[in-house]
């Protein structure tokens, strides 16, 4: 039995996490035993933001990804999955880490929901004043 080189990385954006599984192949995404198309559902923008790893560290083609979501929203799934590209991108050649890092690729986004405060309609708004 020959064992496949594979290259994982866990990535996560606010309430999402993903596990990203890189195989050697022809650029296949699959995102929970979906393809990658019918995941993002018709959004150029969300499909190009999964490929922005591969192109910064000029990959395409070469990996076939599979990644496992869990949480969140689409858009979050889908920064959790371009995070856990560009870790996995990162421990299948080293040299890739410094164009990742200065592309921001690496830093887990840490901006999250904030929560909502006592005596607020929000986390922020406040009720209407009334002077009299």
């Amino acid at each position: 039995m020959t064992s496949v080189i594979q290259y994982n990385g866990t990535g996560r954006r606010k309430t999402a996490s993903a596990r990203v599984r890189l195989v050697p192949g022809t650029g296949q995404v699959t995102i929970n035993g979906h393809p990658m198309e019918r995941f993002v559902g018709g959004r150029p923008g969300l499909a190009k933001m999964i490929n922005t790893p591969f192109v910064c560290a000029d990959a395409q083609g070469r990996f076939d990804v599979i990644a496992t979501t869990c949480g969140g929203g689409i858009v979050g799934q889908v920064g959790a999955i371009c995070h856990g590209i560009a870790r996995a991108l990162g421990e299948a050649a080293p040299q890739n880490r410094p164009i990742l890092r200065t592309q921001n690729l690496l830093t887990r986004d840490s901006r999250v929901k904030e929560r909502k405060k006592y005596g607020r309609k929000k986390a922020r708004k406040r009720f209407q004043f009334s002077k009299r």
